[in-house]
């Protein structure tokens, strides 16, 4: 293992000391990509995604855990990328909205919010995409009760929850139909 490197950050014109900032290089798997990021250990997988990799689909909302916006799929299983530091991520498939479908083939999930307009402002359809393909892949959901429950951890502001749901059931049901 590699010792840390040293970060200098240097204060404003106020002539305070600079702030020395310990980094490492992390390996992150993303949308079946390897991308290697020199970071402080502190460094959130959302910051990591969105600072330093531009994948900016995943949202900070409250950065506390607590409305679902920056949900993403790590080995498959959706987490809140800001409670999750990214070199805890290491060794780990990570997947995102950017990762899910793309403009020409969308994602079965992304043509079902489409279809059922499950969005309004979209601010939190890539964590709701997100967390209801963690909801499919997780098995545990089958029935409309099973699946508000299980995604009652990603809010909207604007409440779609009801196309949100449609949207959700109609790719569940297609999965079961074609097991």
């Amino acid at each position: 293992m590699s010792s840390p490197t040293i970060q200098v950050f240097q204060g404003p014109q106020d002539h305070t000391l600079p702030v020395v900032v310990p980094v490492r290089p992390v390996t992150l798997h993303i949308n079946g990509q390897d991308r290697t990021l020199d970071i402080a250990p502190w460094t959130t997988l959302l910051d990591a995604l969105r600072e330093y990799l531009d994948l900016t689909g995943t949202k900070k909302g409250c950065d506390r855990g607590q409305c679902g916006a920056c949900t993403v799929l790590v080995d498959g299983k959706r987490i809140n990328s800001c409670l999750s530091l990214a070199m805890m991520c290491e060794g780990s498939s990570i997947q995102t909205i950017e990762g899910l479908g793309t403009e020409e083939h969308l994602h079965p999930l992304q043509q079902a919010f489409m279809d059922h307009d499950a969005f309004q402002c979209g601010y939190c359809t890539p964590g709701q995409i997100c967390s209801a393909q963690g909801l499919i892949n997780e098995g545990h959901a089958k029935t409309e009760d099973e699946v508000r429950e299980l995604m009652s951890g990603n809010l909207c502001r604007c409440g779609a929850y009801t196309n949100i749901l449609t949207a959700v059931m109609e790719v569940m049901n297609a999965n079961a139909s074609k097991a």
